[in-house]
């Protein structure tokens, strides 16, 4: 069975994006926001969305397929890893990641 096996990331839109990303590098050591007005969580209206990784992108999507969820744009491959975008019940942008290298899950 395909799963979820941990979480790429958290994006979220902010008024400043370089304050915000220097302050969650020098303090957290990570970062990912995105300047506010990005069209990079569209059609989502929310500020935030979640990265997931998953160990079998294939499988994923013909589970959320099968549970009548459709993908809001077209799946994407990329030197790192393939993804997918599909909306959770709220209206956040989920973003479905299967990293080229596995990942440990936990």
């Amino acid at each position: 069975m395909s799963n979820v096996i941990g979480v790429g990331g958290v994006f979220f839109l902010c008024k400043d994006e370089t304050a915000t990303k220097a302050w969650y590098r020098d303090v957290l050591g990570m970062f990912a926001p995105f300047k506010a007005g990005s069209d990079y969580f569209k059609p989502s209206v929310e500020t935030v969305m979640f990265n997931l990784i998953v160990d079998d992108l294939d499988a994923v999507l013909e589970r959320i397929e099968t549970a009548g969820v459709e993908q809001t744009q077209p799946s994407e491959s990329h030197e790192y890893g393939r993804f997918a975008w599909v909306m959770d019940p709220d209206g956040r942008k989920v973003e479905l990641w299967e990293p080229r290298e596995p990942v440990e899950a936990g």
